[in-house]
């Protein structure tokens, strides 16, 4: 049994995203090969200035376009619902076919409106639960998009945006827990909801879409959901913040216009009209905004006052991990855990 049509999605989230920008055949081969080979250059770049270490060849690097994205996501998505699945056929027994093709048809556009939405404003991603060590994706369109946008060097945003997420892989490469810690708390979050408020909740995002009010995170109500969100918001900032100081340490290194590209992207952030920012703030991405300017703020803090080596104290297990008080309050992590 499914919750949603996942192939529908998909579908709906690639007519909504679109191709992204006109390129030529050449200017696309050469994309995804700059793409590829900035992944492979930032490992080391990545690994000498943070001290953690991963094996060569884990975790792979995929170029995809927004479909991809998409079914990439739809995939994971598929995996961390299964518990709430599991939890509504117990509960209430299987539905009928009919009923399961029509249900499954509705929740899939909705869902396919909000992943066709994100998926032309994603330049890269980790996905922690593909099998067997997770994988990168790099969204070849959004980045040229971007780099076209802000008027940035190709080779150099490329390589830029790279070691921000190349950052992403080796945290999870080198930590193997820290993918499995966040797959226990997203399905504690799935045995804390009922079926029906996390369908009534995809609803309500989709209708955000279409000029509603409210969030999807409206659906995470009750103490003990709010208090899983809270451990995933700290990690979340942590993973966000050491890639931003990750990528703004080693950029002046071997990129040769980062602070342009810096000081432009901060601008485009700020400069979204006024729809996106509505969806962004439906979406919860304004939350993902302040992750990275806050775990960002947290990282600097604590390399500043005790060192990288010390630092690192935060990957040894999900004891270490801040909370989201401390991300705003790094001293109290540090009296806490060195």
């Amino acid at each position: 049994m499914n919750l949603v049509d996942w192939d529908f999605a998909v579908t709906v989230g690639s007519r909504i995203a679109g191709p992204g920008p006109d390129v030529s055949p050449d200017e696309a081969a050469a994309a995804v090969v700059e793409l590829r080979e900035g992944a492979e250059r930032s490992t080391p770049l990545v690994r000498d200035f943070t001290g953690l270490h991963t094996e060569a060849g884990t975790a792979p690097v995929l170029v995809v376009d927004r479909t991809g994205w998409l079914r990439a996501n739809a995939d994971g998505f598929a995996k961390i619902l299964r518990p709430v699945v599991d939890k509504l056929v117990e509960k209430k027994g299987p539905p009928s076919a009919f009923a399961e093709a029509i249900g499954t048809r509705v929740t899939g556009a909705e869902v396919g409106l909000m992943l066709g939405f994100l998926s032309s404003k994603v330049l890269g991603q980790f996905d922690p639960f593909h099998d067997p060590h997770g994988r990168l994706l790099l969204v070849a369109p959004n980045i040229v998009h971007v780099e076209r946008e802000i008027g940035a060097d190709p080779t150099d945003f490329r390589l830029w945006v790279c070691l921000h997420e190349e950052t992403h892989r080796v945290q999870f490469t080198a930590n193997p827990w820290l993918g499995e810690h966040l797959m226990s708390q997203m399905h504690a979050v799935a045995d804390t909801l009922e079926p029906s408020a996390l369908l009534d909740g995809l609803r309500r995002g989709a209708d955000a879409i279409r000029g509603g009010n409210g969030s999807v995170l409206d659906l995470v109500s009750s103490p003990e959901q709010k208090e899983i969100l809270d451990r995933v918001t700290g990690v979340m900032s942590l993973l966000e913040g050491h890639a931003d100081v990750v990528m703004d340490g080693v950029g002046p290194t071997v990129i040769p216009s980062v602070e342009e590209i810096r000081r432009k992207f901060n601008q485009r952030r700020k400069g979204v009209g006024s729809l996106d920012k509505l969806l962004r703030r439906l979406l919860g991405l304004d939350a993902k905004m302040a992750q990275y300017r806050d775990g960002a703020a947290f990282v600097r803090h604590v390399v500043d006052k005790v060192g990288m080596d010390e630092f690192n104290a935060v990957w040894i297990g999900p004891e270490t991990l801040p909370s989201k008080a401390e991300i705003t309050d790094p001293d109290a992590w540090v009296a806490r855990v060195l």
